[in-house]
């Protein structure tokens, strides 16, 4: 062989070497997930075609299915979603499953911090206190919310897949004394009233049929006097319902998410009155000044190629279960349906409302 097309193969070579152990082997901490663990949760690999099928058979039409009486099922479903997208999340986002405006010469990662300390900051956090993280995923807000405030925190989420990962990571960062995880239903709490100083949701309730439902148990565990501040997901005043081009992005926001149909961006306040929250805030922080939320989505076609055929030859050398190439795709549409939603501005993800429980409120 030529010496300089040896020289070429072994830089080539070299360079799959650097790709594979930075790129797809890379640190969980710093990457959320490596590929090569890439599994369904707690779905076996040979139900994973199966759970994902009727997945997406159950939210096809999100608006319909939850009017159909059906609203009871939601919650499994969101189970099953969790199983199929958590590993996929961490790999690709990390463990904050969440977006945040763009901030000048700041990565994506420092964003996700300073939207998350943020919530310590409103909610007037500090040692000594306990907050509830309300649908608290594998943990990323949790650990950045305790480490900024000094506070406890307890976390609940219906995913005990996710339950399992938050508390490895919760023990990796040193924060297992001060972040405590349980699996539950965030529409029927396992914890006394009055129990919490603060509580808040992060992008979390736009999965209940009801947000009555999970106002309501928040307000029932937080003490008289107690904030709450939640990031929801909602249309804005933009959208229009007889636009084919909108509905088919919400409805696509919907069906790629688990979601049982998206609120009006005017519902959220009223809904909090109606269960006794006072509002003492509210705030679509997506709007200017504030940069881009979406720009994180916009995965270049070479991005998305490449990590669909990481995926695929981990799928055939049966190192991931069959069917995360499935789930891979929805949600690289999803993002697509995302993308829209924030560039035609008729979606935002981070609607923010500061709601207090009274100091008289009855228990």
């Amino acid at each position: 062989m030529e010496p300089a097309t040896m020289a070429w193969t072994l830089a080539a070579a070299g360079f799959a070497l650097v790709y594979w152990f930075v790129w797809v082997m890379g640190a969980a901490e710093v990457q959320g997930k490596r590929a090569v663990d890439l599994q369904m949760g707690s779905i076996a690999d040979d139900k994973v075609g199966d759970r994902y099928s009727q997945y997406w058979s159950f939210f096809r039409s999100p608006k319909e299915t939850a009017a159909a009486a059906t609203a009871d099922k939601v919650p499994a479903f969101v189970d099953t979603f969790y199983n199929l997208v958590t590993d996929i999340y961490e790999w690709g986002w990390g463990q904050s499953f969440h977006f945040s405006p763009s901030l000048p010469g700041r990565s994506h990662r420092e964003a996700t911090r300073v939207h998350e300390e943020r919530v310590a900051d409103l909610l007037e956090a500090r040692p000594g206190k306990r907050l509830l993280d309300v649908g608290c995923g594998v943990g990323g807000p949790m650990r950045a919310i305790a480490a900024h405030s000094g506070s406890d925190v307890v976390g609940i989420t219906i995913n005990e897949y996710q339950v399992n990962r938050a508390r490895s990571h919760n023990r990796k960062a040193g924060l297992d004394a001060q972040c405590e995880v349980v699996c539950g239903n965030f529409m029927a709490m396992p914890f006394p009233d009055a129990s919490f100083d603060g509580a808040y949701s992060i992008e979390a309730t736009c999965h209940a049929p009801r947000l009555q439902d999970v106002y309501g148990e928040v307000f029932r565990v937080l003490k008289p006097g107690g904030l709450y501040v939640s990031y929801e997901w909602v249309t804005t005043p933009l959208y229009r319902a007889d636009d084919p081009e909108h509905v088919d992005a919400i409805h696509g926001i919907e069906r790629g998410d688990a979601l049982p149909g998206l609120r009006r961006q005017d519902e959220i306040a009223v809904v909090a009155k109606e269960v006794g929250f006072d509002v003492v805030k509210e705030l679509d922080l997506a709007l200017p000044p504030a940069l881009p939320w979406w720009t994180r989505l916009k995965m270049g076609r070479l991005s998305y190629w490449r990590n669909s055929l990481v995926i695929r030859a981990l799928t055939l050398l049966r190192v991931a279960p069959k069917g995360v190439s499935e789930v891979h795709e929805m949600l690289y549409e999803t993002a697509h349906h995302l993308t829209r939603g924030g560039e035609t501005g008729i979606f935002t993800p981070m609607h923010m409302v500061l709601l207090r429980k009274p100091a008289t409120a009855a228990e």
